[in-house]
């Protein structure tokens, strides 16, 4: 039994910290055991370490903080090389960008190199799981697949299923779509640590009878996650009123294909109805808050709050390529202030939980991944608040577990996460 210890700063979250105190968990001089991958141990040092045996060697991180990977919740590995895109909303967006991008993932050469970039960009920034749009090519999900399966990262991916309204390169018919689909969870779900999610890009480019194949899917296959997009921006949603006439909402066209259930994450939801949160709330899926690419694209202002009293799973998601950072702490800051502008700003400890626990939640993994209790997975992270000389100066005024969150959250970036480990393994260090 391969066997590691780990001392250091230890902050993680057992629940959501609305609940109360006990959801925050906190080691000034913690320690982790790491045992064939799994956290075997999580406590304060003294006590942990006179269980440990006499010749186990301890990593001490003196400065740092020990905290869980990051999980991402909705993320697009295709538009790396779109980033950052200037000038346009949602529908212009995607056809002058996205769509011309995603073409060249036909191509296997292509979908493996940006794969290996995707994925070394994700664990630079701490994220250590993810839920992954590919392209409509099964090339793409291959390449993302066999990528995250030599780095041992838990990833969620589906190919895209688009039958109308792209251009014709990205369609494929409702039966080829199904078919491909097949195969990939056939080759992939389960593998390791990977999993498949039924992707519809979203309703204006899915015929009913597509939706309607992603459901039967869903249903004849057990574990399968289901991602798609829902009411972000106005113009979407006009579209989809035009394309369905005969549904009640948005939503609605989703829940007549049977992909409204507890396995279901749609990204966004900014312009929903009451019916629609309720009965998201009745379904027990999850949102994934996408904050940088809501600002980015002018789309709206999620309601957390209200998503939340209505009993939906919400987590974070950078939405790369829209989305502006691969940063789960600059996903947080955008948070924060969207927070603001609806009048109450979430603090540093739900933050870093929507970062954490509420996106393993959302990927149906929070057995697995999202703290560091005992038997979950060793995905982890070494913070340094002393990364640059800003964060240094202001953590060294700050008097309080959650000011010094809170200021990683509006300070820090990439190069606070010193190491990144994968499943007790060091998957990224960062260059100093």
């Amino acid at each position: 039994m391969a066997t590691a210890a780990y001392r250091g700063e230890i902050f993680h979250l057992r629940g959501d910290p609305a609940a109360g105190a006990e959801a925050i968990g906190h080691h000034a001089d913690g320690l982790i055991v790491v045992e064939d991958g799994e956290i075997a141990a999580c406590g304060d040092f003294v006590a942990e370490s006179q269980r440990l045996p006499d010749d186990t060697a301890i990593t001490h991180y003196e400065s740092e903080m020990i905290v869980p990977g990051f999980v991402d919740a909705h993320i697009h590995f295709p538009q790396v090389d779109i980033i950052g895109a200037y000038g346009a909303r949602l529908m212009d967006w995607l056809e002058r960008y996205t769509f011309p991008s995603e073409m060249a993932f036909a191509d296997a050469a292509h979908a493996a190199e940006v794969a290996e970039i995707f994925l070394d960009e994700l664990l630079r920034n701490g994220t250590t799981s993810a839920l992954v749009f590919a392209t409509v090519h099964k090339t793409s999900v291959d390449a993302l697949f066999t990528a995250a399966a030599a780095r041992n990262m838990r990833l969620v991916a589906g190919k895209v299923l688009m039958d109308r309204n792209a251009p014709a390169a990205l369609l494929q018919s409702p039966e080829q779509g199904d078919r491909e689909s097949r195969e990939l969870i056939r080759a992939w779900h389960g593998k390791g640590r990977l999993g498949y999610a039924v992707t519809p890009r979203f309703a204006p480019t899915s015929t009913a009878e597509q939706l309607a194949l992603a459901g039967q899917l869903m249903r004849e296959h057990d574990g399968l996650l289901m991602q798609t997009h829902l009411s972000e921006n106005p113009d979407e949603i006009c579209a989809v009123a035009e394309l369905f006439p005969e549904a009640h909402d948005y939503l609605d066209v989703y829940d007549r294909a049977g992909l409204v259930t507890d396995r279901s994450v749609f990204a966004h939801g900014i312009h929903l109805s009451d019916r629609e949160f309720g009965r998201l709330g009745e379904a027990g899926a999850a949102i994934a808050f996408c904050p940088t690419s809501n600002l980015f694209l002018g789309s709206g202002l999620f309601k957390l709050a209200k998503s939340e009293a209505s009993g939906i799973t919400v987590s974070l998601g950078t939405d790369v390529g829209a989305g502006t950072s691969f940063s789960a702490f600059q996903t947080m800051n955008e948070a924060y202030k969207v927070g603001q502008l609806a009048g109450a700003g979430p603090d540093a400890f739900k933050l870093f939980y929507l970062a954490t626990l509420a996106g393993a939640k959302a990927l149906k993994s929070e057995s697995r991944i999202g703290n560091l209790a005992p038997g979950k997975e060793a995905d982890f992270l070494i913070l340094d608040p002393a990364a640059t000389p800003l964060l240094k100066r202001r953590m060294a005024a700050c008097t309080s577990l959650e000011e010094r969150l809170f200021v990683l959250v509006t300070l820090g970036d990439d190069r606070a996460v010193k190491h990144t480990y994968v499943a007790g393994k060091l998957a990224h260090s960062r260059e100093d």
